[in-house]
């Protein structure tokens, strides 16, 4: 059951990365906001090298690798950018479509094809993103189509959940060419590496601001090294969708900080629809094909 815990604790990360930084960061520019996380993750990535085995390498995995980098950062970018504009119980719910997406990603790089329960996954989610967004004062039958465009964050998170399907197809084609372990710490020290840089070269961040508040962006850094270090470790230790059917638990925690930390409103009536669309994405991840 150690895999179990280690997927847990990667779900709590996950939540409180994202919680921390809305709290700390989120008056910050939508370059500078994820540059804490990116920046102070590095030397953490970089303690963690003498004790990885290098697998043998071949040109697929070099191509996906590559590949991956500007399709993540794009992901992440706009990630950070929606829990910036929008409450954290409108926006991270969106994430339960990535497996969604999934069906066809998948399909396109690794020859997946769903089954039934995987269509009946899709139509629970849909269920929970209606009831997310539902006026229960109105009962407007269009009232979550109409949130859903208002909301800024929330179409922007589907966009990153889409983007998302498409890094995790490519991650999962360059893994099956590697190893779980070395391809997670290698691909976000580069990816966090290269982000940096740009960001710097363009003026967009200042090292020595991030510096000087080293205490904030040390834990916001360690929280990202914490995903991506168990989430590693525990998906090689079951099978990957036991893995991230736990990791989905990742929601109900960012509607508990929602709630208790931001004091956003309806959190009850969307922890409704949240219920649903992750019993989907946990269908689709276990029954899905």
């Amino acid at each position: 059951m150690l895999w179990f815990f280690l997927s847990l604790i990667t779900a709590i990360s996950v939540a409180s990365h994202d919680a921390w930084v809305k709290k700390w960061f989120s008056h910050l520019s939508a370059f500078e906001m994820p540059a804490y996380p990116f920046f102070f993750c590095i030397p953490l990535l970089a303690l963690v090298f003498p004790f990885i085995r290098i697998p043998e390498l071949d040109r697929t995995f070099v191509v996906y690798f590559i590949a991956n980098l500007p399709v993540n950062a794009a992901g992440m970018l706009l990630y950070i950018r929606s829990i910036q504009l929008s409450p954290l119980s409108l926006t991270i719910p969106y994430l339960a479509f990535t497996p969604l997406f999934l069906i066809f990603t998948g399909y396109l790089f690794l020859d997946e094809i769903p089954n039934r329960w995987g269509i009946f996954g899709i139509a629970i989610i849909c269920a929970g993103s209606y009831i997310l967004n539902l006026d229960m004062e109105k009962w407007d039958v269009f009232s979550p189509l109409k949130a859903f465009f208002r909301e800024p964050g929330s179409w922007m998170m589907l966009i990153v959940a889409l983007i998302f399907s498409f890094g995790g197809a490519m991650g999962k084609k360059a893994i099956l060419h590697s190893s779980p372990m070395f391809f997670g710490v290698t691909f976000f020290f580069v990816h966090n590496v290269i982000l940096i840089l740009i960001f710097w070269s363009f003026k967009k961040i200042s090292i020595g601001k991030m510096i000087r508040n080293w205490q904030t962006g040390l834990i916001a850094g360690g929280l990202m090294f914490m995903h991506v270090i168990t989430h590693s470790w525990a998906v090689v230790m079951t099978k990957a969708a036991y893995m991230i059917s736990v990791k989905r638990s990742s929601v109900f925690f960012s509607l508990l900080f929602a709630g208790v930390v931001f004091k956003e409103e309806k959190v009850l009536q969307r922890s409704v629809g949240t219920v649903l669309m992750v019993a989907g994405a946990i269908l689709i991840s276990i029954k899905g094909g």
